[in-house]
């Protein structure tokens, strides 16, 4: 059995806290001379407006390992929701993934050479919130990028889990809309 990494993808959802500090990141991690490599220098080098690719930085020259690149699901337009995005957000990404290495979740002696693309989400309601709690928001996205590189790494859900519980669940926003909510 190979010990290489080639490609896991997990997500994760952390709500609750605050206004506007949800989190859902959705991440794939794999070797870095691999397709994740590929991919993660790819979308380094070809930034799309409103969508910039920015490295998980503990602080300004600060890179954790592995490397982890955070690539908005939301359009960035607004200078506030920049500053938060790669600001809080990514120190918290950042030390999410120092989580998932401590914890045991990605193996320490292959931090050098395994990549995460993060799909990052932020509630575009920050923009107009009077006040945000960064310390709240920073603990619950720190927490979500742990969970999703858990999961991801843990192969969670297993294939029999979602086959027993397939039609036990309903997607949150279908059953807005079939009860006309949206």
């Amino acid at each position: 059995m190979s010990n290489r990494i080639v490609l896991r993808a997990g997500e994760a959802l952390v709500a609750g806290g605050p206004p506007n500090t949800a989190s859902e990141p959705e991440v794939i991690i794999g070797e870095l001379d691999g397709p994740v490599g590929t991919a993660l220098a790819t979308l380094t080098g070809d930034q799309v407006v409103g969508h910039s690719r920015v490295f998980a930085l503990l602080n300004t020259d600060i890179m954790v390992r592995p490397v982890t690149l955070c690539v908005s699901k939301v359009s960035v337009t607004e200078s506030k929701y920049t500053s938060i995005l790669m600001g809080t957000v990514q120190f918290a990404i950042a030390n999410g993934v120092l989580d998932a290495v401590r914890a045991g979740y990605i193996p320490k002696e292959k931090a050098n050479d395994l990549g995460i693309i993060c799909s990052v989400w932020l509630s575009p309601g920050v923009i107009e919130a009077e006040t945000v709690d960064h310390k709240a928001l920073f603990e619950i996205q720190r927490k979500g990028m742990t969970e999703a590189i858990r999961k991801a790494m843990t192969n969670e859900p297993s294939i029999d889990w979602l086959l027993e519980n397939q039609d036990k669940i309903t997607h949150k926003y279908y059953q807005m809309g079939l009860d006309g909510k949206i």
